[in-house]
């Protein structure tokens, strides 16, 4: 499948289930078929992707160090929804990939106990921040995989990542000319799957994603402000601008993440539902990730 070959696009399906994440996980009967993606949401922006017979996470924030860090503060942190699954409940993996150090994204919580389960696992990491990853990961910088916007590197057999930059709330690099905050476009098997992690709108990203055609945008949606970002809670896209962002990146598809973890910082599922009728009525398709429900992409 070419780069923007529509006539072979496919389609995402949603799929709801009723046992526990871990339960659907290790159920034979829903693991992807060849050529399929599936997708299933970890919460804020932590996603489970599957590829054949590959397992990869992304920014999964499987603990409760923030509010351990945080309680008794103005923000904190303490969770709106409970993990879906923890790490020692996964019975496999492969493949980590955090998009920056926040530790909603990159959370020693969650990457240590992984390290440990999995120690043939590896790690994604921008390379801006490479040495803060060997630190919360607790992994050899073997196990690491540093990546930057503008590179293409197979990070599994018939699976490619390619970096996109993210400004989060600015946009910026290293003295080497490394972004410290990264999007993904995620080619798995000519499956394209865009994950911006935590970014705002900023001249060229339309262009920079429209490049990889990706099937499905993973889109955060929790906005920002004044408030937030003055106490050290940097922002996303509204939830227009993610929407503006997958139809002018050319994305087939949106699945709305980043939303209902912290009370703080986040948006009515009400109002992300509201969008997702109107997109629809307009020829987008759009979901709202949420527990009990997977994507199959195919």
């Amino acid at each position: 499948m070419s780069v923007g070959d529509a006539s072979t696009s496919p389609s995402l399906r949603a799929e709801t289930f009723h046992t526990s994440l871990r339960d659907r996980l290790l159920d034979p009967r829903s693991s992807p078929r060849s050529g399929e993606v599936t997708l299933y949401w970890l919460g804020q922006a932590g996603f489970v992707i599957e590829f054949n017979r590959f397992r990869m996470l992304i920014d999964p924030y499987l603990s409760n160090s923030l509010a351990q860090k945080y309680q008794g503060t103005k923000f904190p942190h303490a969770r709106m929804m409970a993990a879906p699954i923890l790490p020692d409940e996964l019975d496999r993996l492969d493949v980590v990939l955090c998009t920056h150090r926040h530790t909603d994204h990159m959370d020693p919580g969650t990457l240590q106990p992984l390290a440990i389960r999995f120690p043939k696992a590896r790690f994604v990491v921008p390379a801006a921040v490479v040495d803060e990853a060997v630190k919360r990961c607790e992994a050899g910088i073997d196990r690491l995989i540093a990546v930057n916007a503008g590179e293409r590197t197979e990070i599994l057999d018939g699976c490619f990542v390619s970096p996109i930059a993210s400004a989060h709330e600015t946009l910026d690099r290293d003295a080497n000319g490394n972004y410290p905050w990264l999007g993904y476009v995620i080619d798995a098997g000519g499956v394209r799957l865009y994950h911006s992690g935590d970014c705002i709108p900023y001249p060229g990203l339309e262009e920079a994603v429209a490049v990889h055609a990706p099937h499905v945008a993973l889109l955060p949606v929790n906005g920002r402000d004044a408030q937030r970002s003055g106490n050290g809670v940097p922002g996303n896209f509204t939830l227009d601008e993610a929407v503006t962002l997958a139809r002018n990146g050319g994305a087939r598809a949106m699945i709305a993440h980043h939303y209902g973890l912290f009370d703080f910082n986040t948006i009515s599922s009400d109002v992300i539902d509201r969008r997702i009728t109107l997109e629809k009525a307009n020829g987008f398709e759009m979901f709202r990730a949420q527990q009990g429900q997977g994507w199959r992409l195919r």
